[in-house]
């Protein structure tokens, strides 16, 4: 099934705008995983076995497991999340993006190794950069617009003829690159006014909002500024408040009762709206 297309029937049937992210920090696993040859897998496996059913998709961070040298475990989580959880797409956050040889190898790493959906992806060497991940039309292709740290203020609010960068980024990969319909924009949860003008000049194309929970953005202004006129359109990733929510035996039972409690929140502002 085609990323966009599962993320929507995700966003319809499930009535979650919900991405959880999998960020495994071992020193932060509780107490009877530590040491564990198998910690991250069970720890991710956990986590995803105890929100399936509330997220519209998962955001496995690459770095997370590469630094762990744990690169076949996230191989095994993503095949492990297709099999159990057919109808949850899976997202790479790579944030990739090298000159279009090594993007085409960046783009088998993604969709073949890994098998992921989606991927993330930076956009600033230009178009013949993302062009490899452009071709293939039934992943997704979410490209960083405005980000949520506080230094992206260095570079994306540039002025480019009147015009921040980070829009200029938004309305070019809108009206040239989505030829095929699979591109989104990453676009932070702390800038939610200017996450507001991007919807206006993108339309109905998914945003993947990081921000929420431990980096502070405010989920009521995410919502009124950023969801598309069915209500939808935005995938409001959280990681580590869902993930370390609890630190005993229980740590899966309290990161559902995180999740499930974010994405209530969300619904009702989705309701009254």
């Amino acid at each position: 099934m085609r990323f966009h297309k599962a993320l929507q029937q995700r966003w319809r049937e499930q009535e979650t705008l919900l991405c959880v992210g999998l960020d495994p920090e071992p020193a932060a696993f509780p107490a009877h995983l530590q040491g564990r040859r198998d910690a991250i897998f069970t720890f991710c496996s956990a986590i995803v076995e105890a929100t399936a059913d509330l997220v519209c998709a998962f955001k496995p961070q690459i770095a997370h497991f590469a630094a762990l040298r744990a690169e076949e475990t996230l191989e095994r989580l993503i095949a492990h999340i297709h099999e159990k959880h057919p109808g949850v797409p899976v997202i790479l956050d790579a944030k990739r993006g090298d000159i279009g040889s090594t993007s085409r190898h960046y783009a088998t790493e993604a969709f073949e190794r890994y098998c992921a959906d989606a991927l993330t992806l930076n956009p600033y060497l230009g178009h013949d950069s993302i062009a490899p991940f452009l071709e293939r039309a039934d992943k997704g292709i979410i490209l960083l617009c405005r980000t949520s740290n506080p230094g992206s203020s260095n570079f994306q609010t540039l002025n480019c003829g009147g015009t921040p960068l980070y829009l200029h980024v938004a309305e070019t990969i809108a009206r040239d690159w989505n030829v095929h319909g699979n591109c989104a924009l990453v676009t932070g949860a702390t800038w939610p006014q200017e996450l507001g003008q991007i919807r206006a000049r993108v339309g109905p194309m998914p945003l993947l909002v990081p921000g929420i929970g431990v980096q502070g953005g405010d989920l009521n202004a995410v919502l009124h500024y950023g969801l598309d006129e069915d209500h939808a359109g935005l995938m409001i990733s959280a990681s580590r408040a869902i993930d370390y929510a609890g630190s005993g035996e229980d740590f899966a039972e309290a990161a559902r009762r995180a999740a499930r409690d974010l994405r209530e929140r969300i619904n009702r502002y989705r309701r009254l709206s």
